[in-house]
C-alpha cells in the first residue's frame, strides 16, 4: 500500500497493521484489525477504507462499496483516505468516482499542489479532456510550473482528437493549444524539450508543416537531443510534407556520408532523385543547391555515390550490408522505370553472388536477399543455386555421402542457400521422389548441425533448427497431395526438435497448427502455455488457441483460453490509463495518442470480440440447464437481445497470420486477398454467433406470466416488443446465413500454414445451422400461440406439431454425421477425422438450444394444461379433449430423450474404442523417417488419442446434463 510511507500522521502505527495483512494477501486478519481499532477510534476514516479494500478482495463488493461511499459522503482530506479510497476505486474499475474525491478535496483545500495533480490525473484516467484542461491551468495558478501548463495544453490536442467534427477541431482547440504555446514562446519560457515536441506536433496536426521546419531548424530545435538524429527525422519528415525533394535529398545524402548503414536514408534517397528527375529540377547559378546543401539530382550522381559508398565500405573495419543491398535496391527501381540498361550497374545475380560470399554467414543474409530474388530470371535460379553452394567451404565426403560443414559460418551459409531454394520454387517444382532424399539430407544436416550447439543453454536455439523446420514444410507439401503417413512425421520431427531446442517458438507454433488440424486439442494447451506469450501476443496469436479449444470438444480447456484473453483485453483499459499518466508526468507527450489509438485498437479487435461472444455462448452451454438458470446466466452477464457491443464498421484484424516462418515463393504465400477473405470470413461466423447469443439472451424475457395474457396487457408489459426484437433477430440471422453460404461459394483455400478458416462450412454442411434457425422460429411460434390461446389456433398448433416432427428429423441427421470412427488404423498409421469431432460439439450445442426451447414451450404450455383440467373439474366431465400441442410436445420431448440416449451411447462406444486403441502395434511402414525420428511418433499418436479421449469424454458429461433436464420436461 503506498501511502504510509509518505505520510507523517498520528495514526499512521495505528493502521500499519492492517496495511501489512493487505500487502500480504491476508484480507481476514486486515478486516478483523480494521474492526477492532473502529471499536476504539470510530473516526478513523481509512481504517474503513482499508476494511472496505479486504472486503472488496474477499469478494464482498456490496458490503465494500456501501462503506466506501460512507467514508466518501464525508469528502474526506487526509492523504491516508483518499489513497486508500483511490485504491479501492481502481480494484472496483470505478475511476468516476476517484475524481469526485478529489473534486471535493479541492474545495476544501483550493491550494493544495498535491490534490490539484491528483484530481488531473483523475480525470486523466477516465478520458475527461476538458476538465483536464480546466485542471491543468488551476494548477499552474497555484503553482506556475511549466509542465503544469503544458498538460493543459496536452489536453486540448487530446480534445482536438476525440472531437466528432475534425473542423472543430481544426478552428478550435488546435490554434487555441498553438497561441497557448506561442505566448511561452514569445516570453521565452520555454525550458524542456517535451515543450518543444508538443508545440511540434500542434503544428503538424494544423498542416502548418513550414512553420514546424522553422521550429525544428530554429533555436527551439536545439533542446531536440534525448533521441539520435530526432532533428534531422524531423526535418526530414516536413521536407517530404512539403515535397521539398532538394533538401530531401540533400539531407538523406549528408546523413548516408555519417553512417552508409542507415537503410531509411537510402529509401528516402532513392525517392528524392527520382522525383527530382521527374520534375527535371535544376540547381540554381547563383546560390547554393538546397538549405542542406549539395543536392543529387540525376540518375548517374545516384549511381556514382552508391559506388563511392561501396568503396568507402571495404576500407572500413566493420563489414556494413546497406551500401550493397542499396546498389540492388538502384537496380530494381532502374528496372521499373525501364531504364537499366544505359547505366552499368552490373549484373544482379552476381551481385547477390558477391553479396552471399561477403555477408552468407549471417543469418540475416537470407532475409536480405529475399527481397531482390525477383531480379533474377526463373531459368537462372537451379544455376544460382548451384553457384552459392560451391562457394560453401564443406568437408569432403566419401562417394554418395552427404558433404557436411565443418563449422557454424559454413552451416549459416548452407542454411541460407536451403532457404533461397525453397523461396525460389526449386523444392516445390521436385516430385515426391525427389523431395524424400531431400527430407532425409535435411534431417541429416540437421542432427549433424546439433554438435555445434551441445554448449547452448535451453533458452538458445539450436543451429541447425531452421533443417528441422525446412524438412517439416516439405512433409507439408507431400500431406496436401495425400502421403497421410507425412503428417505424423511432421509432429515427430518437431517433437524431436524441440527436445533439442526447448525454447524454439516456432516449432511450438507449428505443432499447434498440426495438431489442431488433426482435430487434437490436449497438447496445444501446454505448448501454447509454454510460449510465454506476453501482452499484445494475446491478440495477435491468441487466435490460434480460442479458434479450436471448444470446437474440438475441449470445453475446460476453452473457457480458461477464453478467461485468459478476456482478462488481457480487460486490463487494457486500465493499464492504458496508467501509460497516459506516466506519459503525463515524463513529458513524454507525443506518446498520450498512441497510447489512446492502441486502446482503442484493442477495444475494437476482432479476436476481442471473438473471444467474448464464444465464452458467454460456452458459459451458458456448461451452466445453464433450464429456463430458471438460464434466465440467471443472462442476468448476471448483463445480456439483452436488444444490446449488440460489437463495433462491427471499426473491427481490427489485429492477428499476426505471419508468426509461422514461411519460405514460400510468392504465389504460395499468404496474399493480402488472403487476409482480406479471411477478415471477412472471421466477420460473418462472428455475426451468426453473435445473432445466435443475442436470440437466446431473449428466451427468458418471453416467459410466461402466472395470469393468462391478452394483447392490451402485453402492450403494457413491453413483451409485444420483446417478440418483436426475436422476430428482428431471426431475420438478421437469416440474412447472415445467406452471406455466409454465398461467401463459401468460393470455395477459398487458404495456404496451410495462413488464417485458419472458421467454423462456418461445418456450421451449414452438418446441418446444426438449419437446427438453430427453425428453434428460434418456432419460439415465434409459441409465442404467437401464448398470445393468442388454445382456441381458434388450430393452424399454428398444427404448425408447431410440424416444426416438432422436422426438428427430431433434422437433429437425427446431425446425429448421423457424427457417427464414423474418430480415429480409425490404416495400413500401420492413424487417420484422424477431426470433422466427426466438430459436428458432436455442434450437436451438443443444438440440443442445448433445442433444451432451452423446449423449456420456454413448457413455462407456455403448461399453465393452459392445468386451465383445462380446472375446467375439466368444474363440468364434472370425464373427458375434455385436450389440443394436440400438448401431444406433438409429449411426443417430441420423448424422441428428444431417445435421440440423446442414443447419442450418448455412441460417445460411449467411441470411448470404448479409443481406450482399446493399441499404438503398439502401429509403426511407420516406409522408409521417410530416419530411425532416430521414429521414437517420437509413438509419443505423437499417443498424445493425439489421448486428447481425442479427452474430447470424447467431456462431450459425454455435457450430454448426460442434458439428458436428465430433457427427462424432466413433462408437462
Amino acid at each position: 500500500m503506498a501511502a504510509r510511507g509518505h505520510v507523517q500522521d498520528p495514526n499512521d502505527r495505528r493502521l500499519r497493521p492492517i496495511y501489512d495483512y493487505l500487502d500480504n494477501g491476508n484480507n481476514k486478519m486486515a478486516i478483523q484489525q480494521a474492526d477492532k481499532l473502529l471499536k476504539k477510534h470510530k473516526d478513523l476514516h481509512c481504517a474503513k477504507v482499508l476494511k472496505a479494500i479486504g472486503l472488496q478482495r474477499t469478494g464482498k463488493q456490496d458490503e465494500a462499496y456501501a462503506l466506501a461511499q460512507e467514508v466518501a459522503a464525508l469528502e474526506p482530506t487526509d492523504d491516508n483516505s483518499l489513497q486508500a479510497l483511490t485504491i479501492l476505486y481502481r480494484e472496483m474499475h470505478r475511476p468516476e468516482l476517484v475524481t469526485k474525491l478529489y473534486e471535493a478535496a479541492v474545495k476544501k483545500v483550493p491550494n493544495s499542489e498535491e490534490y490539484h495533480s491528483h484530481l488531473f490525473m483523475a480525470y486523466a484516467r477516465v478520458g475527461e479532456y476538458k476538465k483536464m484542461q480546466q485542471a491543468g491551468m488551476a494548477l499552474y495558478k497555484i503553482v506556475p510550473k511549466n509542465p503544469y501548463y503544458f498538460w493543459s495544453v496536452m489536453s486540448l490536442i487530446m480534445q482536438s482528437i476525440s472531437a466528432q467534427d475534425e473542423n472543430l477541431s481544426k478552428t478550435m482547440f488546435l490554434p487555441l493549444a498553438e497561441r497557448m504555446v506561442e505566448k511561452m514562446v514569445k516570453e521565452d519560457k520555454i525550458e524542456a524539450e517535451a515543450e518543444v515536441e508538443l508545440y511540434y506536433m500542434i503544428l503538424e496536426r494544423l498542416e502548418k508543416y513550414k512553420e514546424a521546419l522553422d521550429v525544428v531548424r530554429g533555436k527551439l530545435g536545439e533542446k531536440l537531443t534525448s533521441e539520435l538524429q530526432s532533428r534531422e527525422n524531423k526535418c526530414m519528415a516536413m521536407y517530404k510534407k512539403l515535397c521539398r525533394w532538394p533538401e530531401c535529398n540533400a539531407l538523406s545524402r549528408r546523413l548516408l556520408l555519417k553512417n552508409s548503414d542507415d537503410w531509411q536514408f537510402y529509401i528516402t534517397y532513392f525517392d528524392s532523385v527520382f522525383q527530382l528527375i521527374d520534375a527535371a529540377w535544376t540547381p540554381p547559378s547563383d546560390e547554393e543547391h538546397s538549405l542542406e546543401g549539395e543536392v543529387h539530382y540525376s540518375i548517374e550522381q545516384a549511381v556514382e555515390f552508391i559506388e563511392e559508398r561501396i568503396t568507402e565500405e571495404s576500407k572500413s573495419s566493420r563489414p556494413l550490408r546497406g551500401p550493397y543491398l542499396a546498389k540492388l535496391e538502384l537496380i530494381r527501381r532502374l528496372r521499373h522505370r525501364g531504364c537499366n540498361d544505359e547505366y552499368k550497374l552490373g549484373d544482379p545475380e552476381e551481385l547477390m553472388f558477391q553479396y552471399f560470399k561477403k555477408f552468407g554467414d549471417k543469418p540475416c543474409c537470407f532475409t536480405d536477399l529475399k527481397v531482390f530474388v525477383d531480379l533474377l530470371p526463373s531459368s537462372q535460379y537451379t544455376k544460382f543455386i548451384s553457384q552459392l553452394l560451391e562457394v560453401i567451404p564443406l568437408s569432403a565426403a566419401a562417394e554418395g555421402e552427404i558433404a557436411l560443414p565443418a563449422d557454424i559460418k559454413a552451416l549459416q551459409q548452407h542454411l541460407c542457400v536451403v532457404q533461397l531454394s525453397r523461396l525460389l520454387g526449386i523444392y516445390h517444382a521436385m516430385e515426391k521422389r525427389q523431395k524424400l532424399p531431400v527430407i532425409r539430407e535435411l534431417m541429416l544436416r540437421y542432427r549433424h548441425g546439433l554438435e555445434f550447439g551441445k554448449s547452448c543453454l535451453k533458452t538458445e536455439l539450436q543451429f541447425s533448427d531452421y533443417y528441422c523446420l525446412l524438412a517439416v514444410h516439405l512433409l507439408l507439401d507431400l500431406w496436401l497431395e495425400g502421403e497421410e503417413t507425412a503428417v505424423w512425421q511432421c509432429l515427430s520431427l518437431l517433437e524431436e526438435g524441440l527436445s533439442h531446442s526447448p525454447s524454439n517458438a516456432q516449432f511450438k507454433l507449428l505443432l499447434i497448427r498440426i495438431y489442431c488440424r488433426l482435430g487434437a486439442f490436449e497438447p496445444v494447451a501446454e505448448l501454447y502455455a509454454s510460449l510465454d506469450a506476453k501482452h499484445i501476443q494475446h491478440d495477435t496469436i491468441g487466435y490460434l488457441l480460442t479458434r479450436y479449444a471448444e470446437s474440438l470438444g475441449h470445453y475446460a480447456a476453452a473457457s480458461q483460453s477464453c478467461n485468459f484473453a478476456l482478462r488481457f483485453f480487460h486490463s487494457n483499459q486500465k493499464d492504458t490509463s496508467e501509460y497516459i499518466i506516466q506519459a503525463y508526468k515524463y513529458g513524454a507527450f507525443e506518446k498520450i495518442p498512441e497510447f489512446i489509438a492502441f486502446r482503442n485498437r484493442l477495444n475494437s479487435s476482432l479476436h476481442f470480440a471473438q473471444v467474448r461472444t464464444e465464452r458467454m455462448l460456452l458459459d451458458l452451454l456448461l451452466e445453464a440447464n433450464i429456463s430458471t438458470s438460464l434466465e440467471e446466466s443472462i442476468k448476471s452477464m448483463n445480456l439483452s437481445p436488444e444490446e449488440d457491443d460489437i463495433p462491427w464498421k471499426d473491427l481490427r484484424d489485429n492477428r499476426d497470420l505471419t508468426v509461422l516462418f514461411n519460405w514460400d515463393p510468392k504465389d504460395k504465400d499468404i496474399s493480402e486477398e488472403h487476409r482480406k477473405l479471411s477478415l471477412e470470413e472471421e466477420t460473418m461466423w462472428l455475426r451468426i454467433r453473435s445473432l445466435t447469443l443475442r436470440l437466446i439472451s431473449g428466451l427468458p424475457t418471453l416467459s410466461h406470466t402466472i395470469q393468462p395474457k391478452n394483447s392490451e396487457k402485453t402492450a403494457e408489459n413491453g413483451v409485444s416488443s420483446k417478440i418483436d426484437t426475436i422476430r428482428s433477430l431471426i431475420q438478421q440471422l437469416e440474412a447472415a446465413v445467406d452471406s455466409g453460404k454465398k461467401f463459401l461459394e468460393q470455395k477459398i483455400q487458404y495456404p496451410v500454414l495462413g488464417p485458419p478458416p472458421t467454423r462456418m462450412a461445418g456450421f451449414f454442411s452438418n446441418g446444426s445451422c438449419q437446427c438453430q434457425t427453425s428453434l428460434f422460429y418456432l419460439v415465434s411460434d409459441i409465442y404467437e400461440l401464448d398470445t393468442n390461446g388454445l382456441e381458434d389456433s388450430a393452424e399454428i398448433q398444427e404448425r408447431i406439431g410440424n416444426s416438432f416432427k422436422s426438428l427430431v428429423e433434422r437433429l437425427t441427421d446431425l446425429f448421423n454425421k457424427c457417427k464414423g470412427d474418430l480415429i480409425e488404423v490404416r495400413d500401420g498409421t492413424l487417420k484422424t477425422h477431426p470433422n466427426l469431432l466438430e459436428n458432436l460439439v455442434f450437436f451438443v450445442e443444438t440440443i442445448s438450444i433445442a433444451l432451452w426451447v423446449s423449456s420456454y414451450c413448457d413455462s407456455v404450455l403448461r399453465p393452459f394444461k392445468s386451465n383445462l383440467q380446472k375446467k375439466k373439474k368444474k363440468k364434472k366431465e370425464s373427458s375434455v379433449p385436450m389440443p394436440p400441442v400438448f401431444t406433438h410436445y409429449l411426443d417430441y420431448v420423448t424422441e428428444l430423450q431417445t435421440l440423446t440416449s442414443n447419442v450418448i451411447d455412441h460417445v460411449k462406444g467411441l470411448e470404448i474404442i479409443l481406450t482399446a486403441l493399441k499404438l503398439e502395434e502401429l509403426s511407420l511402414k516406409d522408409t521417410l523417417l530416419l530411425q532416430e525420428g521414429k521414437k517420437f511418433t509413438k509419443t505423437v499418436q499417443g498424445k493425439v488419442q489421448s486428447s481425442y479421449h479427452h474430447s470424447v469424454q467431456e462431450i459425454g458429461e455435457l450430454l448426460k446434463k442434458r439428458l436428465d433436464t430433457i427427462k424432466k420436461l413433462k408437462i
